[in-house]
């Protein structure tokens, strides 16, 4: 989604320091329309960066977040909580590209005019997790649906023109012109770079060639299926055979979705399929939580799950020879 900008100048001489006053898309309730609507973004603080939206772009868990279909168990006496029990009004969005408009206090690694990508996975780089070379899954700037605030004080950098606060999404909120992150949220990219392309490297690509190449870490000669073909399979599809799996599967029904679960395999075709076909699932159009998804795949496999799940889908039962039958 292209936010209204044509040109990738910044403005930072006349704004930096300053309060700014843009067009957002405020959801004041969940599942209520999102309204586009002047709102103040103030200057970035201490380990902040202000950045230009240039383009933005909608990806499923926005669609879920605003909907209030996701839920979160809370480290807070095991509570369950969801989407519907955030903060009001907040601002969706987490894929967009952008440029820098003004650094906090502290903000070395980058600097005005730097072209960026938002990152909700922010990393500190020096807790336990950031340390660890097995997970990035930050401490301090971890996904927490429920956050809803700056990590330096505990405050909105967002508010309505009469002054009242609007909250933080995902760590970024990128349904605004301007936004303020964390600095460990960002990551610098090539000014070469197509930036209305690069929103899609905030998550969908990312989420799927990352679960490729450094979880599943897939090999030469292995044999892969995907279940599901959003932006997310279909990323780790070209990443991983540039264009071809063994065997993908269409997870929730979407029938227009069959013919780019067929294109991408290497084991059948459009044309070639048909139902007495020896083909090794009883069922092309599977659903996510089906025991196809992972009993139909030979010995020594890892199972790599990603996404969010709605809210009434917070518990799934496992047979117990799915993790001891030479699977993991």
């Amino acid at each position: 989604m292209d936010v209204g900008y044509h040109s990738y100048e910044t403005e930072s001489t006349h704004t930096a320091g300053k309060v700014i006053t843009c067009k957002a898309a405020v959801a004041w309730g969940p599942g209520q329309p999102l309204v586009i609507e002047d709102v103040q973004v103030a200057p970035p603080q201490k380990m902040e960066v202000r950045v230009k939206v240039l383009f933005t772009s909608i990806c499923h868990t926005d669609l879920s977040s605003w909907k209030g279909e996701s839920q979160r168990l809370t480290l807070v006496a095991f509570v369950l909580k969801n989407e519907a029990q955030r903060a009001y009004p907040r601002i969706l969005g987490h894929e967009a590209a952008g440029i820098v408009e003004s650094v906090g206090e502290g903000v070395e690694d980058m600097k005005i005019g730097d072209h960026v990508i938002p990152f909700f996975q922010g990393e500190c780089g020096t807790c336990i997790c950031c340390r660890s070379r097995k997970t990035n899954l930050c401490q301090k700037f971890g996904v927490n649906p429920l956050k809803s605030v700056m990590v330096n004080d505990g405050k909105t950098r967002f508010s309505t023109m009469d002054g009242n606060p609007i909250f933080h999404f995902h760590n970024t909120s990128t349904f605004s012109q301007y936004t303020v992150l964390d600095s460990a949220c960002l990551v610098k990219i090539d000014t070469k770079a197509p930036l209305e392309k690069m929103s899609l490297l905030s998550c969908g690509v990312s989420t799927g060639v990352g679960a490729a190449w450094n979880v599943a870490n897939v090999q030469p000669g292995s044999s892969v299926a995907i279940f599901g073909l959003g932006a997310v399979g279909l990323a780790k599809i070209g990443a991983i055979t540039e264009g071809g799996v063994d065997y993908s599967f269409e997870c929730v029904g979407n029938l227009e979705v069959l013919r780019e679960a067929f294109l991408s395999t290497h084991t059948v075709t459009p044309s070639s399929y048909h139902p007495a076909s020896d083909f090794p699932v009883s069922s092309i159009v599977v659903p996510l939580y089906s025991s196809k998804c992972g009993m139909h795949i030979q010995g020594w496999v890892l199972t790599v799950l990603l996404g969010i799940h709605q809210a009434q889908c917070c518990c799934l039962s496992i047979q117990w020879s799915y993790l001891t039958d030479a699977k993991s």
